[in-house]
């Protein structure tokens, strides 16, 4: 495992270039480039809050729909987007593969990046959102990088294991996308955690997700902690993730070029 982290630092300077070549193939090809990281998720928030607040009226115990919906659906868009990213990301890129030796995880790491950076906006929207809003900020935003940080472990360590995965079963393309739409409705995205019922919360939450989104609403938007119980089970499950996916990655690399 050391050998492999040294190969990834040494191989800084070409991971930042990859990181580069995505951003700008991905903005500068279109008429509103990174505009859209903002009109998107933007368009995707008005139509969902016409629904679940005008017509279906979920609860959010006073917090205004928009700013409940945005905490949680930029947090999973964010980890949607960089499976989907990262999981067509060797097969993708098959010609350099096939060339030359370099850390083949530098493409779904650069592909967790990239989908960083339009996190990191969206999370400055969010904080505008919180600014406008008349509700007050919490302390417990601070807590808000430690659980990212968790929801990063778990997004890199799925995205390095599907990302070779699918070399060798390529049908996996055609389910990932099924599979995380049923994750996504299995998650609190789009409604309030105490929807679910109490009897079947304690084996909701051993869903990650679910847990990283509750924590963010809790530190974000109500100045409640964590349940720390359950989002240190999160983070040991996210560490394990990270952990087997690189040595899955890792040692599925020297076959890649056979089977792409």
């Amino acid at each position: 495992m050391t050998t492999y982290l040294r190969e990834l630092v040494n191989a800084r300077d070409l991971l930042w270039i990859w990181v580069q070549r995505e951003l700008k193939v991905r903005y500068t090809t279109s008429y509103f480039g990174i505009l859209w990281v903002v009109l998107q998720p933007l368009a995707v928030l008005a139509i969902f809050t016409f629904v679940f607040s005008v017509l279906l009226r979920v609860p959010t115990q006073g917090v205004a729909y928009p700013i409940w919906l945005f905490c949680g659906l930029s947090a999973w868009t964010f980890f949607n987007n960089t499976l989907n990213n990262a999981a067509g990301a060797l097969t993708g890129n098959m010609n350099l593969v096939k060339k030359v030796y370099f850390p083949r995880e530098i493409f779904p790491i650069g592909a967790l990046i990239v989908n960083t950076v339009d996190y990191a906006i969206a999370t400055l929207i969010f904080g505008v959102m919180l600014f406008i809003d008349p509700a007050p900020f919490y302390s417990t935003l601070i807590l808000y990088p430690l659980i990212f940080v968790i929801q990063l472990c778990l997004t890199l360590g799925l995205s390095l294991f599907l990302s070779s995965f699918i070399v060798f079963f390529r049908d996996v393309r055609f389910i990932l996308p099924l599979m995380l739409q049923m994750l996504m409705y299995l998650s609190p995205v789009f409604y309030p955690i105490d929807q679910v019922p109490g009897n079947l919360l304690p084996f909701y939450l051993l869903n990650p997700v679910a847990v990283i989104l509750d924590s963010f609403r809790r530190v974000a938007l109500y100045g409640l902690p964590p349940r720390w119980g359950y989002l240190t089970y999160a983070a040991l499950v996210s560490l394990l993730v990270l952990w087997v996916g690189y040595l899955y990655f890792k040692r599925s690399e020297r076959e890649f070029v056979d089977q792409i």
